[in-house]
């Protein structure tokens, strides 16, 4: 990146105001071709509003937006991406009932006469496909992908469009190591044709990694804008958070108790076998590993969710048989869902309704819930876990994604587990959030639950777990103590 080109994006003074209340104040900001340009805050900053006006998705209030030296006056979606700005998006904006290749060309068919080209739109879907090493049949219906999968399809997408601007918001959210390097390479491809990078992510390590500079927002303002080598982590939190977050994981040393969960043998065609590790109450067991080792298929098996082959699921000593979802919450297993906002709350209730979600039968009277109970109970478990809400009768999917997180947890714990299953619990939070979730299930472990962390973070591992499981391919590679593990020594038994 040199500073002596022109700016593809110059943004100056912009503000935006919701019913009187300032979203994005007074923000300053610039783009050079061939930079990565981190976009870094806390939830709530305004880095999504700034986003959705830079795409045409919503007009500021005032201030000016360059691109190439021309102001733009009318902004709208289709103005911005004629300029060349292309956006992956947080959320997957896939159409489930249609493949991978019309995913990718949808709204930009191929056409030949009035019919639609699909061996053209195939063939040009997979050849992306292997630009971003995807393994996958472009004729695969999005309904049938993992999380991960998607995120890379989006990914292929945007590269597509030949932008001259991408916004890759938490591109790498449901991505492994392996995964995310893969997209690293690309970015520097991308870079090296003089494409410019808007990235924004909670993942402090890839900021460091791929980033030429940051610019942080915090409370709607502008805070600064810094080379990537005059900052540090801890000074990009400070400035991110205004104040200093020290030993961001608190991980406590606590002796293990009992044996609450012990899996042996446990197989699921095509997904997993030989599966066996136990966990015991005060413990965090950490599980590891790529995309497609089965991490999050196994937990779906221990709650019912999938049905497994063969193995046994033991719980406090009992052989257990797990049909339903509802067999599991019943014998005191909890699961938080890697998708919490397909799987884990339901957006247009209120937080009382979506906590007391799992527990309903407690505040039931024949065909009638109890509400003062259910209230009583779901606002006790909402302060305990700091949900921080207007009201505890807002809608869920008005709450920052940290609160939405505490919500899931909190309708889980309602239900008084003695193991609790979180995937992802992390995923696209931001850092004072992340610190918030990683208390709470230090304080869940010390207070005597059985819980088993799966994260493609590392750090999140290595900084949360008693011990590790290590899957590859659907196998059991290694189990880890708290002091044998390393990075290093985890990705040599997932790769394994």
């Amino acid at each position: 990146m040199s500073q002596a080109a022109e700016q593809i994006i110059h943004v100056n003074g912009l503000n935006k105001s919701f019913l009187g209340i300032k979203a994005l104040d007074n923000i300053q900001f610039d783009l050079y071709p061939g930079e990565v340009h981190a976009l870094m805050g806390e939830n709530g900053a305004g880095k999504s509003t700034f986003m959705k006006i830079l795409m045409g998705l919503m007009v500021p209030d005032s201030g000016t937006i360059n691109f190439n030296g021309e102001l733009i006056e009318n902004m709208d979606v289709h103005t911005m991406l004629q300029k060349g700005i292309s956006m992956i998006h947080q959320e997957i904006l896939m159409v489930p009932e249609l493949t991978v290749a019309q995913n990718i060309f949808l709204g930009r068919e191929i056409k030949q006469g009035y019919w639609v080209n699909e061996q053209q739109i195939n063939q040009r879907s997979q050849d992306l496909l292997n630009l971003i090493g995807l393994d996958l049949d472009v004729r695969t219906k999005a309904k049938n992908l993992s999380i991960a999968e998607l995120q890379l399809i989006e990914i292929a997408k945007a590269i597509s469009n030949h932008a001259k601007v991408i916004i890759m918001d938490e591109p790498t959210s449901a991505l492994s190591d392996k995964e995310s390097a893969m997209l690293f390479e690309i970015i520097k491809d991308l870079k090296s044709k003089g494409v410019a990078i808007i990235y924004i992510s909670h993942k402090l390590e890839e900021i460091f990694q791929i980033a030429d500079r940051i610019t942080v927002l915090r409370d709607g303002k502008f805070i600064i804008t810094k080379n990537t080598n005059e900052l540090n982590k801890n000074s990009l939190i400070s400035l991110m958070v205004g104040r200093e977050i020290k030993n961001l994981f608190s991980a406590d040393s606590r002796v293990p108790g009992e044996v609450i969960l012990k899996v042996q043998g446990l197989a699921k065609k095509g997904k997993f076998s030989d599966i066996n590790f136990e966990v015991h109450a005060r413990e965090v067991l950490g599980i590891a590993g790529l995309m497609g080792a089965g991490r999050t298929e196994i937990a779906r098996a221990i709650f019912g969710l999938d049905k497994t082959d063969s193995g046994e699921i033991i719980l406090k000593g009992k052989k257990i048989e797990i049909r339903t979802p509802k067999d599991a919450i019943e014998i005191g297993i909890g699961y938080v869902s890697e998708d919490r906002k397909s799987l884990g709350f339901i957006p247009e209730l209120s937080v009382i309704e979506n906590i007391s979600l799992s527990s309903l039968r407690n505040y039931s009277k024949g065909w009638f819930i109890q509400t003062k109970n259910e209230t009583k109970a779901s606002s006790q478990m909402a302060g305990d876990l700091k949900i921080k809400a207007a009201s505890l009768k807002q809608k869920v999917i008005n709450l920052s994604g940290g609160n939405q997180q505490k919500v899931v947890i909190a309708k889980v714990l309602l239900a008084s587990p003695s193991l609790i299953i979180l995937d992802e619990p992390t995923r696209g939070i931001d850092i004072g959030a992340k610190h918030e979730i990683y208390k709470l299930i230090n304080q869940l472990a010390n207070n005597g639950l059985a819980v088993i962390i799966i994260s493609s973070e590392l750090p999140e591992i290595l900084g949360m777990s008693d011990r590790i499981l290590v899957l590859s391919k659907g196998k059991q590679t290694a189990i880890l103590t708290k002091q044998e593990a390393t990075q290093e020594k985890i990705m040599h038994y997932a790769v394994h």
